[in-house]
């Protein structure tokens, strides 16, 4: 007798861009999801097509999105045809699939992703079926390298499914421990499940306990394993807070690069050795560099007398990486903070951290149902913090921006999209 799988599922065979939106979101439930295996299956029924292209895989707690998008524009810039796959999105799920720097458009991802249903045998959730789209269409347009950002952890991603060229570790820090485990040791066990036989991996310098996990792992299975070491070869010379440009030195050379933040020189360190081992000549990586943009990294934007900063900064390791940056720039002092958080943060740990930069904070709730309520975040704010809080991020922000001249957006990649796409900063009003 022929197997049925009991979870099949079936889905409508046209839908426009938002009726598949729709169905995604309801694959974000943690019952949804095929698992490597199962997902691995999927591909092969689709083709396997993460096997035509050179991958560089890149996993880590933070500055994953940063590095990706060094490396493809690295690549682009060298000649290659480069798709790069990343998350989360900031204001639609077709920013996560691109190439060239271009997003796939809606009717082509509405085609892929139906594609992909059409050969679920097994539920598949939210970022298997974006997986295995970004798979599809970067081997239908027949690129030369995908770019690949992992979702959580790294060993049981369904980006995990595909041998690279090149794996990057970026970093390596307590987040998302209720599904990777409550110490660094553990999550570094996760991340270091994409290592594979004999694929060269970068890393910087990690934690003793987190270094011994991810050295094991490469040895055990060959691996050669390069740790970069304080942004090699670069030294950090300037940094331009108008422009949004740090100038690193190398050598004799200047090389701008279009990113702010305390990880950046690392980040494009880690880019940088990475793509070399590619054959990746310096002229074309220098050109990268003073290309490259990233929405919501220490994004800056000027509206009328006011100055906002986007950040995605979204777990503890990230806010102090944010702070200490912060404190380093001529804004330091008289800046307000527009904050919100995820309910499986620690953002009693955020909140402390933000305290001792921000004189005062405009908690709000991110617009997603998985965001911290304000009565949760209201009891976990240390004393001698300054807080408002608005059931509106769009008038918390623009309270903010009535009494100060410098206002920070931090705590969620879901808060900064929402209001860098100027739902505070208009005219209209939602406010309660």
């Amino acid at each position: 007798m022929r197997w049925e799988p009991e979870s099949r599922v079936t889905t409508p065979i046209k839908m426009n861009f938002n009726d598949l939106y729709g169905v995604l979101l309801g694959r974000r439930a943690s019952v949804c999801g095929a698992g490597p295996e199962k997902f691995a299956r999927l591909l092969e029924r689709l083709g396997n097509p993460q096997t035509r292209y050179r991958i560089i895989h890149v996993a880590g707690t933070n500055g994953k999105g940063s590095v990706c998008h060094l490396c493809a524009e690295a690549l682009q810039c060298a000649g290659y045809k480069t798709g790069l796959f990343t998350s989360p999105h900031l204001f639609s799920p077709t920013e996560r699939i691109r190439i060239n720097g271009r997003l796939v458009d809606k009717r082509t991802f509405v085609r892929l992703c139906q594609n992909v249903l059409t050969k679920e045998e097994e539920k598949l959730n939210f970022f298997e079926i974006l997986t295995a789209a970004a798979f599809l269409y970067f081997s239908q347009e027949r690129v030369q390298y995908a770019v690949m950002e992992t979702g959580l952890g790294g060993r049981k991603d369904p980006t995990n499914v595909a041998v690279p060229c090149v794996s990057i570790i970026t970093s390596i820090g307590l987040d998302h421990c209720a599904l990777l485990g409550g110490t660094l040791a553990q999550i570094a066990k996760e991340k270091a499940g994409i290592i594979k036989p004999r694929i060269p991996v970068f890393c910087p310098p990690l934690a003793r306990e987190v270094s011994a996990v991810i050295t094991d792992a490469a040895r055990s299975v060959g691996a050669p394993l390069s740790v970069v070491q304080n942004a090699e070869p670069f030294t950090c010379k300037k940094i331009d807070w108008n422009k949004g440009c740090m100038l690193l030195q190398k050598g004799k050379a200047l090389w701008p690069l279009h990113l702010l933040g305390e990880k950046q020189p690392q980040n494009a360190a880690l880019a940088y050795r990475a793509c070399r081992y590619l054959g990746i000549v310096d002229e074309a990586l220098r050109k990268a560099f003073a290309r490259v943009f990233v929405p919501c990294r220490f994004e800056t934007i000027i509206q009328g007398n006011t100055l906002f900063i986007f950040d995605g900064a979204h777990n503890p390791p990230a806010v102090q990486a944010l702070t200490e940056f912060f404190a380093r720039s001529p804004w330091k002092g008289q800046a307000a903070l527009v904050c919100g958080f995820m309910k499986d943060k620690d953002y009693r740990e955020m909140l402390r951290l933000f305290g001792n930069v921000f004189s005062a904070l405009y908690v709000t709730a991110p617009r997603t149902e998985r965001a911290a309520s304000l009565s949760d975040v209201r009891m976990c704010l240390p004393r001698k913090c300054k807080a408002s809080f608005f059931s509106s991020p769009s008038c918390a922000l623009r309270a903010a921006a009535k009494t100060h001249h410098t206002v920070v957006v931090a705590g969620s990649f879901y808060l900064a999209g929402y209001l860098r796409a100027r739902k505070g900063l208009t005219g209209q009003s939602d406010c309660d």
